[in-house]
């Protein structure tokens, strides 16, 4: 298997509210390899935007560190910029509303790339559009984002990220606000990229059936946690943790059987995820857990790994 291009490794986010401290996201570990797709999954509030914020340099980790290409991340360095780029969930709010879609696109390629001439800037605009499949190319180039459809300035929002020929796309919930009807488009058009370009991609989700249909590793997320994470078919048909077969069992799958798993959890009857002020001690999770056991009231699990390439932090795999 390929070196990681890019590396969590024990990274954590605190930020202080007043005299509060909310423990954003507490030592997570993720790599991302070239052409492969993970996807982090878990509900609002668990950590998932923080940590692809972290990712992508927009706020320095509290503890831990980012590797890209196997070496710390250090400094304002502009090669990272280039190399990992962030798509959000909201194109509308990522592009420049009185800028054309060609300005949009330049910016980013006299940025980042050594250009001759407008004639070459211009070609390569034209090579960015088609490549997202927004064509004909003199349709689009000139229209401001609110001439556009949500996915079509999802796109373009793509498009720009390519311009500057990254290693890494960290998509965060990049489908969540399109129509139903083309969001199986935007996620074929990430799965193409990674095809021809060799990208390591972070796709966020909440939507498991999503995850399943693009990504090849799952790792799950809890209030500010990773609990569980490997293939996306074993994690999917064998969950190891409580929240993730809660997470699973929640999703809309009328083909899954439920029957040995139904009597587990009742969702309504589990609260709601724990502040992240003051997070439970042990196990994040055991509040809401129905099977938890005493140590997971006061000691964080350690990672078990598995022969099949899944991991879980969970103390019910760790007393097997």
């Amino acid at each position: 298997m390929s070196q990681p291009v890019l590396e969590a490794r024990g990274v954590s986010k605190h930020f202080t509210a007043g005299r509060a401290t909310v423990r954003a996201v507490e030592d997570a570990t993720l790599a991302l390899l070239p052409g492969r797709i993970v996807a982090l999954v878990g509900e609002s509030g668990s950590g998932k935007t923080t940590l692809a914020r972290l990712l992508a340099r927009f706020y320095p980790p509290t503890a831990g560190e980012i590797r890209l290409r196997g070496e710390p991340v250090k400094g304002n360095q502009r090669a990272y910029y280039r190399d990992v780029q962030l798509i959000f969930q909201d194109p509308f709010g990522s592009l420049n509303p009185l800028h054309r879609v060609r300005y949009n696109l330049e910016r980013a390629v006299k940025l980042h790339h050594e250009v001759r001439s407008k004639e070459e800037v211009e070609q390569r605009v034209v090579e960015l559009l088609e490549r997202v499949s927004l064509t004909p190319v003199e349709q689009f180039v000139d229209k401001f984002p609110h001439e556009l459809s949500g996915g079509q300035r999802q796109r373009v929002v793509i498009a720009r990220a390519l311009a500057v020929e990254p290693k890494v796309l960290l998509g965060d919930e990049p489908i969540s606000m399109l129509d139903v009807s083309i969001r199986l488009e935007m996620l074929n058009l990430l799965d193409r990229l990674r095809t021809e370009d060799g990208l390591a991609l972070l796709y966020i989700t909440h939507d498991i059936a999503s995850a399943r249909y693009l990504c090849d590793d799952i790792v799950v997320m809890y209030a500010g946690r990773m609990v569980e994470g490997g293939p996306k078919e074993a994690v999917i048909a064998d969950p190891l943790h409580p929240y993730t077969q809660l997470l699973i069992d929640s999703s809309p799958d009328p083909e899954r059987d439920r029957t040995d798993r139904a009597a587990l959890f009742d969702a309504e009857d589990l609260g709601e995820p724990p502040s992240l002020i003051d997070p439970p001690a042990g196990c994040r999770f055991h509040p809401r857990c129905p099977v938890a056991m005493d140590i997971c009231r006061t000691d964080v699990p350690p990672r078990t790994e598995l022969p099949d390439g899944r991991w879980t932090h969970c103390w019910l795999q760790e007393n097997k």
